[in-house]
């Protein structure tokens, strides 16, 4: 008889080294010798600590008339059962192969925690998360997973009591409800809240709640306002299938950053490129369009002010920050705006004029060289930054919406010549809008980078490889300083 082994992976503060005092108390109490070590991981979210658990049967024990040799670390190929706090735990299971499709049951929350290297990368540097449940998928035996961060949310717990409902309803240890639920009223600490988790993930996995969630599953409403209505049915009418949901998206995202007419221009720039005689499966409209919305919506200054006050985000500060009954919240911005962000924000005339001014000028640049603490949470700071998102009435007029419409044109038009003779190499043309991303310093690094990465193509002209640009891209991407894109370019002979 072989133990049954089980391999935790979670990060910190997620209960994990609970999860398994649990899985081990159980199963002492319960007729089982049982053995736990764990493995500390790294900080900064570069790494995970791992829990390993095996139970052996006291009965078999005696009757072998001695105590059984249990491991002290998980082997790839030997688990049973691999619990996963997170999606990306779940793919390092599989890639370990701690995983395997003869024997494992994987039990992992889909939710994101994103690394440092994928919130700092200039570009979208996420890992593709339908990816890694491709890959669970097909490496495990049995793979439950559902969003068990918003379920211990929702239920005022932490994601072990989830991970141990989810454990309990996938049925595979030889322990009953009752037996898991008294190994939680044992531990004394947060019972309550941890039994409505347990629950709750206990009946998720059991699909007892899947009539509930077919039930929620509603049509989509259709958008009430006639100007909004028609571009929904623009959309449906005149774009391919598989290119709508983006479409939709960009048409929702520009409406909120601007107005109606603004998402009815996103739209005649995407009509434009989709009587492109491409082929290459609408891969290039797809990515254009997704980045055309992106760029769009750029960040000024008015986008800032209206993202910091707006009611959502004071619901999930709150949330996040677990504002109890009677307690006070306080949200400080430290706000450090250049002068030249405060012209680009101005209407066209007066901006220039400030910019070319002396006396003025030089007032504004003492007024705000040391930048200011703006409190959104009290009514002046919530009114000062109010005040500036009102101005996006004025955008169309102020010099940054003149200098991005026009970077945007030349890129779409790029796009167009170069599509007509090499379809591979307009779509990483397209990619290259990651580049500029951000506002302040970080905005004004990212398109130089882009300006040297454009420039190279268009010294190179038709000769350069669609793989040459995309390895510019991803150089300038790793170091927005510039430094790599450098060196690519030395490489290259394109500097």
């Amino acid at each position: 008889m072989q133990p049954i082994k089980i391999a935790i992976l979670a990060m910190g503060g997620e209960g994990g080294g609970v999860l398994a005092d649990w899985i081990v108390d159980m199963g002492e109490a319960n007729g089982y010798v049982a053995q736990t070590t764990s493995v500390p991981g790294v900080a900064q979210r570069t790494g995970a600590t791992i829990y390993y658990v095996e139970l052996f049967p006291q009965a078999q024990a005696d009757a072998d008339s001695g105590k059984p040799v249990l491991a002290l670390m998980p082997l790839p190929g030997d688990v049973d059962v691999v619990l996963a706090s997170e999606l990306m735990e779940a793919g390092r299971a599989v890639q370990r192969g701690l995983v395997t499709n003869d024997r494992t049951t994987l039990i992992a929350s889909t939710h994101r925690v994103y690394s440092i290297a994928e919130k700092s990368a200039m570009g979208d540097g996420r890992v593709d998360s339908n990816e890694l449940l491709g890959h669970a998928e097909r490496a495990a035996k049995r793979f439950i997973r559902f969003d068990m961060a918003q379920a211990a949310e929702a239920s005022g717990s932490v994601i072990s009591a989830v991970l141990f409902g989810a454990l309990c309803g996938a049925g595979v240890l030889p322990f009953s409800r009752a037996q898991f639920e008294a190994t939680v009223e044992r531990g004394g600490v947060g019972v309550k809240p941890s039994l409505k988790a347990f629950g709750a993930a206990f009946a998720r996995t059991q699909g007892e709640t899947e009539k509930a969630a077919a039930a929620q599953q509603t049509p989509a409403p259709q958008p009430r306002h006639p100007a909004v209505r028609a571009l929904v049915e623009r959309v449906q009418r005149d774009f391919p299938a598989d290119v709508q949901h983006v479409l939709l998206e960009g048409v929702r995202r520009l409406i909120d950053y601007q107005d109606v007419d603004y998402a009815g221009l996103y739209l005649d720039r995407v009509a434009a490129l989709a009587a492109l005689p491409a082929n290459d499966g609408g891969k290039l409209l797809r990515e254009t369009a997704r980045h055309l919305a992106l760029w769009m919506s750029y960040e000024d200054t008015v986008r800032v002010a209206a993202l910091k006050t707006r009611a959502t985000r004071f619901d999930r500060v709150r949330g996040e920050a677990r504002v109890q009954q009677g307690q006070v919240l306080a949200i400080n911005e430290f706000m450090h705006p250049r002068l030249q962000e405060i012209c680009e924000t101005l209407p066209a005339g007066f901006g220039r004029w400030l910019m070319n001014s002396t006396g003025p000028r030089k007032l504004v640049e003492r007024l705000t060289q040391k930048g200011r603490v703006i409190q959104t949470s009290s009514l002046r700071g919530y009114l000062m930054l109010r005040t500036v998102a009102a101005m996006k009435r004025w955008r169309r007029s102020t010099i940054r919406y003149a200098d991005e419409n026009r970077r945007i044109e030349e890129w779409l038009g790029r796009i167009a010549d170069i599509a007509a003779r090499n379809p591979e190499l307009a779509l990483e043309v397209a990619q290259c809008q990651r580049l500029v991303k951000g506002y302040s310093d970080t905005h004004e690094r990212g398109l130089r980078n882009y300006d040297t990465v454009m420039a190279a193509l268009q010294r190179a002209g038709a000769a350069i490889a669609p793989a040459t640009l995309r390895e510019l891209r991803d150089a300038a991407l790793a170091d927005e300083h510039g430094h790599k894109l450098r060196a690519a370019l030395v490489q290259h002979a394109l500097a």
